[in-house]
């Protein structure tokens, strides 16, 4: 009887945090596929072509335009048999909220869920299979914090944890300081951190940004 190898599957690999992208495409390759990484939707589109993938893996905000949604909607209909999985650092009930609507059967993976390479595969897997359901993997809203802010209030939190002061926080928005200092306190509260005397609530909104985030820098646009 003639063995006849099965040809590697290929993985396209869209993430813009490069520490996130290198550990990603070694867990892909370390699961025998063939990966194409890429740090932007502008290198995606590029090499779509040269790649053929089977599978894309894309974060869904790449810091810049198409994110990761529109850039699968670009692909999809370029290669309808093209198998989709998202990540995120949002639970799936926050996860589309600020882009379009996405492709039909596509998987979900929050990065908070990223401990190990099985799951990974997992999760690519049920993207990939013609008969089962794509798996949505996120934490639940009630243990991701940072889950229940407003787009604006995550915002606020960002330009806490770079280190601007509420004052600067109203220059920088052309606000005032009495209503950035209302915004901080809504964030607290969504965040529950104004009812325990021992902590700093403002040490702790940040440090819960910066463990999803990474540390801050403000360049003169952000």
């Amino acid at each position: 009887m003639v063995m006849v190898d099965r040809p590697k599957r290929s993985v396209l690999l869209v993430e813009d945090q490069t520490p996130v992208r290198t550990l990603l495409a070694s867990s892909l390759v370390s699961a025998g596929f063939d990966v194409t990484a890429c740090g932007s939707p502008k290198e995606a589109l590029k090499v779509f072509g040269q790649c053929d993938p089977d599978v894309l893996v894309s974060d869904i905000d790449l810091g810049t335009r198409p994110n990761g949604v529109e850039l699968a909607t670009i692909l999809r209909a370029k290669a309808p048999y093209l198998a989709l999985v998202f990540i995120t650092n949002y639970p799936s009930i926050r996860a589309f909220e600020r882009t379009i609507t996405p492709p039909p059967r596509y998987a979900l993976l929050q990065k908070d869920m990223l401990d190990s390479t099985d799951r990974l595969m997992e999760v690519i897997e049920s993207a990939l299979s013609d008969t089962d359901q794509p798996r949505v993997d996120t934490v639940p809203l009630a243990d991701a914090p940072l889950s229940r802010l407003t787009a604006k209030q995550l915002d606020t939190v960002r330009l806490m944890a770079a280190g601007l002061t509420n004052s600067e926080i109203a220059e920088r928005r052309g606000s005032t300081l009495r209503a950035v200092e209302r915004a901080v306190t809504r964030v607290f509260e969504a965040l529950d951190l104004n009812d325990d005397p021992r902590q700093n609530p403002r040490v702790v909104a940040t440090n819960m940004f910066t463990r999803v985030y990474g540390y801050q820098t403000l360049d003169d646009n952000g």
